[in-house]
């Protein structure tokens, strides 16, 4: 709590020479006539009663600490604004190497409509990283993996002791076709603990065969798999449609699709 004393003190008040009588009117409602009487200027000393006035001041009402504060992020989008962008992940790290998960939301293109129309379903970026010490990973020599919708559900579905494989090619039907090869396999570790994801690739452009493995738990396993079931609507989009859906085009949904035959099938 911070306070403040103030005091009052007197103070001299001159008055110019004139002939007339003036009256001087004071803050505590108080008049006082003078007349000149002398050739010179009059001094008038005038004190008021000495008061102690105090001032007290909440400093907790009205400020909050720096150190108190804490940012809501993002925020509301309450002005048409746009909000800052988002970065989120998941990370393994392990003795031989680092496995990083992130997700890369979908892409939309404008209609002559106004609407807007899913041009690119969104991925799952995954990033490997091998060891370069104790704790110490190097990642400029990490190589990464896209994770589609339908290989992301095959993750989802995979069993304690299923396995699959992913195969890309980044230049497929392009002239540097079968020069870089990729291939992601996850198999379950022999003692059912959990998953052994292994990513291989040969690059014949850069001259680069390397291949870089890590252990996933079966915790580690169950995160993955929830996050995957988290962001797959995201990734396709439809988050945006349920956004943007409002009563009243419901109404004007259901008369087209009518057109187009669908209701027949709930007719029946």
């Amino acid at each position: 709590m911070l306070q403040l004393n103030l005091s009052s003190s007197p103070s001299p008040i001159k008055i110019p020479n004139n002939q007339n009588p003036h009256p001087y009117f004071f803050s505590n409602n108080t008049t006082i006539t003078l007349f000149n009487h002398a050739s010179k200027d009059s001094t008038l000393s005038f004190s008021k009663p000495h008061k102690n006035l105090s001032l007290k001041c909440r400093q907790s009402d009205y400020f909050e600490p720096k150190n108190q504060r804490q940012q809501r992020f993002p925020p509301a989008d309450q002005q048409g604004t746009l909000s800052p962008r988002v970065y989120v992940g998941y990370s393994v790290y392990k003795g031989k190497a680092a496995l990083t998960v992130e997700p890369r939301l979908p892409e939309f293109m404008p209609l002559d409509s106004g609407a807007f129309k899913l041009s690119k379903e969104g991925f799952v970026l995954l990033q490997f990283a091998p060891a370069a010490g104790v704790r110490q990973y190097d990642w400029s020599r990490k190589q990464v993996f896209s994770l589609s919708v339908t290989e992301i559900g095959s993750l989802i579905s995979l069993g304690g002791k299923d396995s699959c494989e992913f195969f890309h090619d980044p230049y497929k039907g392009k002239s540097d076709e079968g020069r870089v090869r990729k291939v992601l396999k996850v198999e379950p570790l022999p003692d059912g603990s959990g998953h052994f994801f292994n990513l291989s690739v040969q690059n014949k452009l850069i001259n680069v065969d390397d291949s870089i493995y890590i252990p996933i738990t079966k915790a580690e396993f169950a995160v993955l798999t929830s996050a995957f079931n988290f962001i797959l609507p995201y990734l396709l989009g439809w988050h945006a449609l349920a956004t943007s859906m409002k009563p009243e085009d419901a109404s004007q949904m259901n008369i087209t699709n009518a057109r187009s035959g669908s209701e027949f099938e709930w007719s029946r």
